[in-house]
């Protein structure tokens, strides 16, 4: 696998490398061993797919906090973009801080 550190802390891009043949092809999508080589928790509580009907429509995952976090593999197979962003905190409010 291709493993690409980001800008955020702890978000990576990792991508599958193919290996070919004739046949086709077979890519290894998530390895334990490397994911412990690069320092990221490789106990994955979860593996879910989700298919969206409407094209435009916007999927997120939900931030968790100590100690119910979980780590997050998510795998797009195919998309027009794909955005990373760090979760902030809210006010009081409910708004997010200025």
């Amino acid at each position: 696998m291709i493993y690409r550190e980001t800008a955020l802390a702890g978000v990576w891009l990792v991508e599958p490398e193919p290996l070919s043949d004739d046949r086709g092809f077979f890519a290894r999508t998530w390895c334990r061993r490397e994911f412990e080589a690069r320092g990221l928790n490789p106990a994955l509580a979860q593996c879910s797919v989700s298919w969206t009907r409407a094209r435009g429509t916007v999927r997120g995952l939900h931030y968790q906090a100590r100690p119910h976090e979980e780590a997050k593999l998510v795998r797009c197979t195919r998309m027009s973009r794909s955005t990373c962003g760090p979760a902030r905190r809210r006010s009081a409010a409910g708004s997010p801080p200025s």
